[in-house]
Formats: structure tokens, C-alpha cells, sequence
């Protein structure tokens, strides 16, 4: 097999920016080689979220930073040369899907993007939307089991007094 063939891409892993920026930065000698999350070693992230800041570096070196927000964190989205006017279309205020590499320098971690892909403002709030209904659907589910429990553990007292066994609803 050839070397081009032997590739295989890292997966790109949906992760909120808070959960990118509790992960440790691995290097092998100085090089950033992976983010280690839980089990996982992370090198490449697919999350959405809004820029809230952009800066162009105005010299001989081609240079722009992205201020990306999630609700949960903030992250700079970083690109250089060729990918400047690339990505020259991207502004603040604007709600993206970006998928990238992680880097890390100075001890800050950053993402230097492959993909930024403009979003609905709409399926942005919908997630957001989503993700706070499943925890108050979790928060309910525990609380009726929780009475379950108490019911349970009042109607068990009860029959040992009374000398009955039963489970009623």
C-alpha cells in the first residue's frame, strides 16, 4: 500500500467548547499531539456555536483569529496564508458549524479550522432548546423515581406492621 492509501482521517468528535477546554493537552517532545478527554484522545472537533469577535492581522503575514462561543465556553478559531481568504466571509454575529483541528500553543488551546459552515439561528436554539429539555426530562424521571421509591419504602413499613404484603400503585 501506498503511503496516501494508508491515511486514515481522525474523527471528528461533537463536543461543547467547555468540554474541549477541560481536556489536557497531550505533547510528544513539544509538539501538541491530542486533547485527552475521559478515554478519548482528541484531534480533531465538529461543534457549533457563534463568533463573537474577529481579528485580521494587518502585516506581511496573512493572520486571523475567530472568538467562537458555544454557551458553555469560548475559543479561538486561528488560520493562516491561504486560509485567510478562505474564510474571509466569516463574521461576527454569525451562527457556524465549524469542524477543525485542535491545536495548542503558549499553553492555549485553539482550533485551526478545516470547515465553517454558516448556520440556522433557528437549529442553533433548537440544540440548545434540545439539550435543556433532555435535562429537565432526566430531573422528572429521577423525581418520580425517587417517589417511587418513598411510596414503596412507606407501603413496606406499613405491611410489616399490619402483617399484609402487597404492592399497590
Amino acid at each position: 500500500m501506498t503511503e496516501q492509501q494508508q491515511f486514515k482521517r481522525n474523527i471528528a468528535f461533537k463536543l461543547r467548547i467547555g468540554d474541549v477546554l477541560m481536556g489536557k493537552p497531550i505533547t510528544e517532545g513539544e509538539r501538541f499531539s491530542n486533547l485527552e478527554l475521559g478515554d478519548k484522545k482528541i484531534v480533531r472537533v465538529n461543534v457549533i456555536g457563534n463568533i463573537v469577535d474577529k481579528y485580521n492581522s494587518e502585516g506581511e503575514t496573512k493572520f486571523t483569529s475567530l472568538t467562537f462561543d458555544d454557551g458553555s465556553g469560548q475559543i479561538k478559531l486561528k488560520f493562516f496564508g491561504d486560509d485567510v481568504e478562505k474564510f474571509k466571509e466569516v463574521s461576527q454575529g454569525q451562527t457556524v458549524l465549524v469542524i477543525g483541528v485542535l491545536r495548542n500553543w503558549n499553553n492555549e488551546t485553539y482550533i485551526q479550522p478545516e470547515i465553517i459552515k454558516e448556520q440556522d439561528t433557528f437549529l442553533s436554539e433548537n440544540l440548545k432548546l434540545k439539550k435543556k429539555k433532555t435535562k429537565h426530562q432526566t430531573l422528572l424521571e429521577e423525581t418520580k423515581l425517587s417517589q417511587s421509591k418513598t411510596k414503596y419504602l412507606i407501603q413496606s413499613k406499613t405491611q410489616k406492621k399490619t402483617g399484609e404484603l402487597k404492592w399497590t400503585k
